[in-house]
């Protein structure tokens, strides 16, 4: 199983980033997808889900900024995060638990200056 995140970059307060993540090695359409992120110094923290069916679940922190959307034929999964602020700032990863087992994609960096 693979998952290769995408999207990240440098981008001013209140601008908008899409990041994408790729799987690979398992039937995507099958299996909850995951975003989570971790800033300098903190514990890793969720930030949204999406659900084989598409249910979405989403930190109080994101709501109403950032969308988690999929497209099962791609295998893709996206984070859309629009107002983004400073306090975003982190390396985001996706994650799936497959098999018995959490995946984790490379992460990537997102960071947003004042």
């Amino acid at each position: 199983v693979q998952l290769q995140a995408s999207g990240g970059g440098l981008v001013q307060a209140g601008g908008s980033l899409r990041l994408s993540c790729k799987a690979s090695g398992i039937n995507f359409s099958l299996y909850q997808m995951v975003w989570y992120r971790q800033a300098p110094g903190k514990e890793r923290e969720r930030v949204a889900s999406i659900s084989s069916s598409g249910a979405i679940t989403q930190e109080d922190a994101v709501k109403g900024r950032f969308t988690i959307s999929r497209d099962n034929a791609r295998r893709m999964t996206y984070l859309q995060m629009n107002n983004l602020g400073p306090e975003d700032t982190a390396v985001y990863y996706c994650n799936t638990f497959a098999r018995g087992k959490n995946y984790w994609g490379q992460g990537t960096q997102v960071t947003v200056s004042s």
